[in-house]
């Protein structure tokens, strides 16, 4: 197998709450399915797509932890899915996500493996780790 292209599917419970919420991130609507409710379709930055699937398509759940990262049980502790997001400056990411209210779960940190790096959660529990290598960020 060789892929070109791999598109993650996030289980959302309120589709166009999760648009609004990648707008916030200045991603934009991809298509919508369905009228007048759509339940699945798509967000796009530049190239990179995000399928969203009404009530199916993959777990989610967001649970009493407020952070990621912090402690031995909280990369485990949602049902959410966790995607890797690869950007050119993540305290700019941040500062966006500040001025947009964004649940921020993992502040901007250089971490041991030559990343910086900071994490976000969506309403349903999704949570983005924002990244840049170390060399990208200096």
């Amino acid at each position: 197998m060789k892929p070109t292209a791999i598109t993650p599917i996030l289980n959302v419970s309120d589709f166009d709450e999760s648009v609004a919420w990648f707008k916030k991130l200045g991603w934009e609507n991809g298509f919508r399915w369905g009228e007048p409710n759509p339940t699945f379709g798509a967000v796009n930055a530049g190239d990179v797509r995000i399928f969203l699937c009404l009530d199916g398509q993959g777990g989610r759940g967001k649970g009493d932890n407020a952070t990621t990262f912090s402690t031995p049980t909280d990369e485990n502790s949602d049902a959410g899915v966790w995607m890797s997001v690869w950007v050119e400056d993540v305290d700019a990411v941040h500062a966006l996500c500040v001025e947009q209210d964004i649940d921020i779960t993992h502040a901007p940190q250089n971490m041991p493996w030559g990343v910086r790096e900071m994490h976000i959660r969506h309403p349903d529990g999704h949570v983005f780790r924002i990244s840049a290598s170390v060399e990208a960020n200096d």
